[in-house]
Formats: C-alpha cells, structure tokens, sequence
C-alpha cells in the first residue's frame, strides 16, 4: 500500500488513521470535502456583500479531541469578542441552515481543527464567500500543487491564534482593500469543490485526475532517475518506489 496513491481528506499525523510513512505528500492526494452548505455563486456573493456585518463567525462543536482541542482555548478568548458569534451545533438540517446563513452574513469564518487537521467547514466557508480563518498548524490543503490558498484564506499559527486579543487584532488590520481582493479570488475558487455529475471541468473530480497526472510524472522521474543511476551517484530520492540501477553483476 506504500507504493499506491491513496486519495485522502487530509493527512492526520496522529496515527490515528494511517500508519507511520503509509502516506506522503510526494505521493498522495488531498481531495476537499463535500460542502455541508449551498454553494453561493457570483450573484448570490453578490447580493450578500452588503449583508457581511458579522466580522468572525463559527458554528460548531466546540470540544473535539486530538489538535480539535485547539476548538476550546480559542472559543475561550474570542466568545467575548465584539463583532464575533459563536456557536454551538452540530449537522443536521437546522444546523446547516444556522451554518450557512452565518457564513454569508461574515467576513471571516474561523476553521479550526477538529479530530484531525481538516474539516469540512474549511469549504462550506469557502462556497458561501467567507474568508477562512485556518487554526490547524498540521493541515495539508487539497490541490495546492494547482491553487494558491493565500489569496482566499489567513493561515494562523495556533500559539498565536490562542493570545488573548492577538485574532482580532490580526483581522482588523486586513484592509478592506485586501478583504474585496479575497472575496474577489474565493468567488473563482469555488468551483474546484462543487462535485458534480456530470464532472465539471476544473471541479474537483478533474483537479484529482490533474493531481494524480503530477504524482506519476514524479514517481516516473524517481523510478526512471533510480535505474540509470550507477554506484557513487548522488542519492537525493525519499520514494519508496524506486529500483536500483546494479552494475555489479552486468556481463560483458
């Protein structure tokens, strides 16, 4: 199993689900979760711009185990905040309307970790136009190989995330020069996590097939790199797919 290319939500690190050097980011995919919540395209972002006025939102449960007992210690410095909501729930359909009517009534939505680095709340924030707030220092992203996060999402550290005031400092300084410039790119960016059937072009049945493309050039390159290799050359492969190249008992 070492050597196939396993299709994965994240890559929990805990040993929970996987087992040590099972999976890689040299080899494996991310893929996104179904969103929880209606996709809101380019007219529904639209009509919602001037309905944003919560700064951060979240809705979810709060106690999780593993890194999702980051959920806690955040909950306990931002519940108090102005310009924040927070909330208990859990999915169903009155959760996922709450969800979704919160995420498009937001700026900022903050995704922490739950049980393991992801979460689906990571793409229900994506879908409905509001600009994540990434608390999940092991997280690996699906497709980054093709997409740049950085337009669409904050990444923040957990050590500073849990400082009392450090958040909504860190939010309030992102001007809204930067905040229409998100909005703009989250709006482009929603269509690589809406699954379909049929498959849509750059959803993200296609950007796993792009993926999976990039991985076997590179497993090629490793492969084909190993067996013309002789004794003395430099090493720099980490594949586990590799076969050496033996000269030692080559007859003329």
């Amino acid at each position: 199993m070492k050597r196939a290319i396993w299709l994965l939500p994240d890559m929990d690190s805990t040993g929970n689900w996987y087992k040590p050097g099972e999976v890689s980011l040299e080899k494996d995919v991310v893929l996104p979760y179904v969103p929880n919540v209606q996709i809101c395209d380019k007219k529904c972002l639209t009509r919602a711009l001037p309905h944003r006025k919560t700064l951060l939102f979240f809705r979810g449960r709060t106690k999780r185990n593993a890194g999702g007992k980051i959920r806690s210690k955040l909950i306990a410095v931002l519940q108090h905040e102005e310009g924040v909501i927070i909330e208990e729930g859990s999915i169903g359909d009155e959760g996922r309307s709450a969800s979704q009517k919160g995420m498009r009534g937001s700026i900022f939505c903050l995704s922490p970790a739950g049980d393991t680095p992801s979460s689906a709340r990571l793409f229900d924030a994506i879908v409905s136009g509001c600009i994540p707030v990434i608390v999940s220092d092991e997280l690996e992203l699906p497709f980054e190989g093709l997409l740049d996060y950085r337009k669409v999402a904050l990444c923040v550290s957990s050590s500073h995330a849990i400082q009392p005031g450090w958040v909504m400092s860190y939010l309030r300084s992102v001007s809204p020069l930067q905040i229409s410039g998100m909005q703009f790119h989250l709006a482009e960016l929603s269509k690589h996590f809406q699954y379909g059937s049929p498959a849509q072009p750059l959803g993200p049945e296609d950007m796993t097939w792009r993926m999976i493309g990039g991985k076997i050039q590179s497993i090629k390159l490793h492969i084909r790199r190993a067996q013309r290799l002789v004794e003395g050359s430099r090493d720099v492969c980490s594949c586990d797919c590799r076969y050496s190249n033996s000269t030692l008992n080559y007859k003329l």
